[in-house]
């Protein structure tokens, strides 16, 4: 029996944060998921959850 076909229904957006030490990547990261769930289109990250994703991918500046 075949699978059915994935239809998207959301649109996705891939977001990449690129900065110096300290400059507020991680804040930004955070604001951005609560702007985008204040509008029904994604969960909120709270800050210490994007600062803990980012030490378990062995980065080494959680900001």
């Amino acid at each position: 029996m075949a699978k059915a076909k994935y239809e998207r229904r959301k649109p996705h957006v891939n977001v990449g944060t690129i900065g110096h030490v300290d400059h507020g990547k991680t804040t930004l990261t955070s604001a951005l998921t609560k702007v985008a769930a204040d509008k029904g289109m994604a969960k909120f990250i709270s800050y210490d959850e994007v600062a803990k994703a980012s030490e378990s991918q062995g980065r080494r500046d959680p900001t």
